[in-house]
């Protein structure tokens, strides 16, 4: 298949373009290479998939994978978008593109309506136009917001986000679903739980407990560690995603308007939870680490952090009954992979 990539210098963006490369598809992939969190990781990421010189705003063709071509391209750039889904027969779009981070969401709020809302506009008008087969993208556990009905279900309600970045994952699932009513433009949302691991992102509590460990730093730990977090390793959320796009979108049951599941609906359109149906306390987290690192981390406790929730832990019945989805690495596996990764990469 020819796939449009989108975020491919971002952490799961960047794992998902090797997997789809190793299948044989055509990929082009874009990035915008911002500065939310250390670009020289993002570009040490795209020289890992053979993409050199990625400033440049030419296509890149990889060194790496024959199948790979890159432009360094923001979806809110509508014209230039436009233009490339002209020059290439997509048959799919996979969006991973976004301004991720909840707590930069609440002193950052434009950007997020910038890259997460317009942008993601911009990409499904351009799907629209050129009759994509199916749209992929991701959303985010965020979007369960104050639900404390564990674990979260698909079918459940998410319309008290709390933080403008669930609130704009959310916005993208609905501005979706009326594409697909409209202009039946078959999507698929996926909500992420967690992700970690190799390449991984600065900003996540497992890297940042990681570097603290080796570089004597305390770390916050926030509302006193009383926290859960369905950690789930890369490996298995790219697992979920290539099997989503390599199925050919269907409708799986007839849709109940009187009494109707939030998941799926008579659009083509559907939801679905990619985690590990495990969550794991903040504190145990913490000594999981510090078991790995072999270093003890200095900690300080802190009260609970302005649009933080307590607990995340994914539902994953759906995607496992429809695609045969199965989370396979466990936290301790998972960290340690991450850990050899991180030692590896900075020297430590």
């Amino acid at each position: 298949m020819k796939i449009f990539l989108t975020g491919i210098a971002g952490f799961i963006g960047f794992h998902v373009a090797k997997k789809l490369c190793d299948q044989g598809h055509d990929v082009i992939a874009i990035d915008s290479i911002n500065n939310y969190y250390d670009e020289d990781l993002k570009k040490a990421r795209l020289e890992n998939l053979g993409i050199n010189n990625s400033q440049n705003n030419n296509y890149i063709i990889s060194t790496k994978y024959e199948n790979l071509t890159f432009k360094k391209l923001d979806l809110t750039d509508s014209d230039n978008l436009n233009i490339l889904f002209e020059e290439h027969d997509f048959e799919i779009v996979c969006n991973l593109a976004a301004q991720a981070g909840v707590r930069y969401s609440i002193s950052n709020p434009s950007t997020y309506i910038d890259s997460n809302i317009y942008g993601f506009l911009n990409l499904l008008e351009a799907s629209r136009k050129n009759s994509i087969k199916h749209v992929v993208y991701a959303s985010s556990s965020s979007v369960y917001g104050l639900n404390a009905d564990y674990p979260y279900s698909v079918s459940q309600s998410t319309d008290h986000p709390a933080s403008l970045y669930a609130a704009s994952k959310k916005s993208n699932e609905l501005i979706a679903h009326s594409y697909s009513h409209i202009h039946k433009i078959p999507t698929t949302g996926l909500r992420f739980f967690t992700v970690y691991g190799p390449w991984g992102r600065p900003d996540m509590a497992y890297f940042i407990f990681t570097k603290a460990a080796y570089e004597g730093q305390e770390i916050l730990i926030f509302n006193n560690g009383d926290l859960f977090r369905d950690f789930t390793y890369i490996d298995d959320i790219v697992d979920g995603i290539s099997v989503i796009l390599e199925t050919p979108f269907r409708q799986v049951s007839k849709w109940d308007n009187i009494n109707p599941d939030n998941s799926f609906s008579s659009a083509p359109y559907r939801i679905y939870n990619i985690g590990n149906n495990t969550p794991i306390n903040l504190m145990d987290f913490v000594e999981i680490i510090e078991s790995i690192t072999n270093k003890k981390i200095k900690k300080k406790m802190m009260g609970m952090q302005p649009g933080d929730i307590y607990k995340t832990f994914a539902d994953i019945d759906n995607i496992k009954d429809q695609f045969g989805f199965n989370p396979k690495v466990d936290i301790k596996s998972g960290l340690t992979k991450f850990n050899k990764w991180y030692k590896e990469y900075y020297n430590c």
